[in-house]
């Protein structure tokens, strides 16, 4: 009788072959895949630093207070999923203490209302759905997922223009590694306001359109590798008006060297961070090499089961006289019932 091979090497062979295969589709369709900019997001960041701020009470500018920035990122998800984009509405508000906690954004020193749309794999800005302000660049609330060592177009929504951000090595952050990137921005005109006179050194005027002009004594951002997200944030914004074509600042509205991520933002952004990368990892890497070294232990062990079961056959196969008969008895294999079908 024809013997088979086991079922215990069917199955092992089935599963290393199914493993082997599984694990090139999580590394080259599945991981990819994952990459997307989420659009269910509500996270809030929060900066503190000291600075001054021009006092409209006392009419002047107040130096060495506290200054706290309030970053509000709520994804838009129905949008979101019906055009495929990844739709944050953004919310930032700069408070001194006086004016924290502020039940209302309007109460605040300065505050904004931003929607970002950006395409979901890439990261790179898409103009629809609504967008404001109108942006470019390659990075802004965050990096593109798998993060060079290179340098960055970073937006500065102030500015209203891209700053390249250098790489700049490694910085732990809570334990945490990830990329560090630098940059600065010069005084430059970014529009105008009409201000009393006197704010601008021209007293006997009682209105004049004054310059307003922006810069940033630096920008430090620290992104996860895998994932671009921030896990910190540095800036050193500031703001002041001019005459009408000088080249002198004439009046602080905003000046501060160093408003950064708060530690407790910082270990909140470490762990999103964390979790995340983990996740893509997980799927980029362990589960595909896993299954690759298990599917093919599975599947040798299924071979040489299938081997040693065709041995076997072969060894108590036609060709092999039967030790069991007794001495002296007609061979089975060259019997004539052995050749010849009975007519019994």
């Amino acid at each position: 009788m024809r013997r088979t091979a086991s079922p215990l090497s069917l199955i092992l062979l089935g599963l290393g072959a199914f493993l082997l295969v599984l694990a090139p589709m999580l590394a080259w369709y599945v991981e990819p895949r994952a990459k997307r900019t989420p659009v269910d997001v509500d996270i809030t960041t929060v900066f503190k630093g000291k600075g001054s701020y021009f006092d409209t009470e006392k009419i002047k500018t107040v130096r060495d207070q506290d200054l706290t920035i309030t970053r509000q990122v709520r994804g838009d998800v129905a949008d979101s999923e019906d055009s495929g984009r990844a739709i944050w509405d953004v919310s930032t508000s700069v408070d001194p203490d006086k004016s924290l906690p502020a039940a209302d954004p309007h109460d605040s020193l300065q505050w904004t209302l931003e929607r970002w749309v950006t395409d979901r794999r890439t990261n790179a800005p898409v103009h629809c759905c609504g967008e404001e302000p109108y942006f470019e660049g390659e990075a802004y609330l965050k990096f593109p997922f798998d993060v060079e060592k290179r340098s960055y177009r970073w937006w500065d929504n102030t500015l209203g223009a891209t700053v390249p951000l250098t790489y700049r090595g490694t910085k732990k952050i809570q334990g945490y590694e990830g990329l560090r990137f630098t940059g600065s921005v010069e005084a430059t005109k970014t529009g105008t306001r009409q201000v009393p006179g006197r704010l601008v050194g021209q007293p006997k005027k009682s209105q004049v359109i004054a310059d307003e002009y922006y810069a940033n004594h630096g920008i430090e951002l620290v992104a996860d590798q895998r994932t671009g997200r921030i896990v910190y944030a540095a800036i050193g914004p500031r703001k002041t008006l001019r005459a009408p074509g000088s080249d002198k600042d004439a009046t602080v509205l905003l000046d501060s060297e160093r408003i950064a991520f708060t530690p407790a933002t910082q270990k909140a952004q470490v762990d999103l961070a964390k979790d995340d990368s983990g996740r893509l990892e997980l799927v980029g890497e362990t589960l595909p090499v896993g299954a690759a070294a298990l599917g093919g232990v599975l599947a040798v062990a299924g071979i040489v089961l299938v081997v040693r079961g065709r041995r076997d056959d072969g060894a108590n196969g036609p060709g092999r006289r039967d030790e069991s008969a007794e001495p002296g008895s007609p061979n089975p294999d060259t019997s004539p019932t052995a050749l010849q079908p009975t007519t019994m």
